[in-house]
């Protein structure tokens, strides 16, 4: 994995390197890359979900074949 050179929140890392429970910094940040990824991903599907349940296909199809 190539190494990449970031300022971080020491304060940030070190309550999530607590939180986590995980040895090292390098492992805290992972996990809260993970998570924050996790959470978009959960709030895009969501938001789709909310638009998806409105959609009707029959009212689609009759408007696509006027």
């Amino acid at each position: 994995m190539p190494v990449t050179r970031i300022l971080l929140d020491q304060d940030l890392v070190a309550e999530v390197h607590r939180r986590s429970g995980v040895a090292s910094a390098e492992h805290a940040v992972t996990i809260a890359l993970r998570e924050y990824v996790t959470r978009r991903r959960r709030i895009a599907l969501d938001q789709f979900a909310v638009l998806a349940a409105d959609w009707d296909y029959v009212r689609w199809e009759r408007r696509r074949a006027e």
